[in-house]
């Protein structure tokens, strides 16, 4: 049996594995989750914003199961699983009248940090009927825009948590492998971007990802009580040049070797993608870098 385990960038030692062993003995009558829940409290295992890590507690209890290593209670309920039967999106009736100009004609343009708002279910409606990928219900720290300008919503960005392995960027940034462990939380990933499709104003893409420069550090660290330093996002080459993230300064980083973070035959599986990333302070070297 090994001397530790890693899970989710936690090392876990023998002495925590009889921790974990005397802890569930001592609990007889509490259910898995409720171990998980009762364990982060004992470690204090929480989110930067307060929150337990009770999920990722659950997922190494069960890594530590399977392992033989520890003995989980029985399984009492069996939940579906929302992000694999989700319902999806339902339509939104909004004007679709063009929009076409000049972008000083529809000054200001407005961002808009939709999570946990009564205008989230507009922007999951938006993605999923207009962007090429559909809506996709993000897991763990993430962020959503809306885009106004004159009333109407005009635009759409999803923020996620950051892959944890991307080697052109942690080429990049230059850091090692225990401060990638530490920070990746630092860094935020822009999985989706929309420009509606009736909307056709010139360097309207780059102006807004202009602006996300100052906005997504002090959203993100109003809700989960920490900043990012550093944007990334991938561009496939095979349908978009990435112009507007260029004409906004971001720089390409390098290139997806095409194999996706679950790969065991290290062979390309799936389209090679261009890295590009944005600092979001000068500094971001130096923070990203502290173990």
């Amino acid at each position: 049996m090994p001397a530790e385990w890693r899970y989710r960038g936690r090392t876990v030692t023998a002495e925590d594995v009889a921790f974990i062993q005397a802890f569930i003995a001592a609990h007889p009558n509490a259910s898995r989750r409720g171990l998980s829940e009762k364990l982060c409290e004992a470690w204090q295992w929480k989110q930067p914003n307060g929150a337990l890590c009770s999920m990722v507690c659950r997922g190494l209890m069960l890594m530590l199961h399977r392992a033989g290593a520890i003995e989980l209670p029985a399984v009492r309920q069996v939940s579906l699983n929302p992000f694999v039967r989700r319902a999806k999106p339902q339509p939104v009736l909004i004007g679709m009248k063009p929009l076409t100009g000049l972008l000083s004609q529809f000054q200001p343009v407005e961002l808009t940090q939709v999570r946990r708002t009564s205008d989230e279910p507009l922007f999951n409606s938006l993605m999923e009927h207009h962007h090429y990928l559909g809506y996709e219900q993000p897991v763990g720290e993430h962020l959503k825009y809306l885009v106004w300008a004159q009333g109407r919503p005009i635009a759409c960005l999803a923020w996620s948590s950051a892959p944890r392995h991307l080697g052109s960027r942690d080429r990049y940034i230059g850091w090692s492998a225990e401060a990638r462990r530490r920070n990746i939380r630092f860094i935020a990933y822009n999985t989706r971007f929309l420009i509606l499709p009736w909307v056709q104003i010139p360097h309207l893409a780059s102006h807004i990802l202009g602006r996300m420069a100052t906005a997504l550090p002090r959203d993100w660290e109003q809700l989960y009580g920490h900043p990012v330093y550093f944007a990334e996002t991938f561009i496939d080459p095979g349908r978009f040049r990435g112009t507007c993230y260029r004409a906004a300064n971001w720089k390409l980083l390098g290139l997806t070797t095409g194999r996706g973070k679950d790969d065991m035959t290290h062979r390309a599986n799936r389209p090679v993608k261009e890295v590009l990333g944005y600092p979001l302070t000068r500094r971001f070297r130096e923070l990203l870098s502290q173990s």
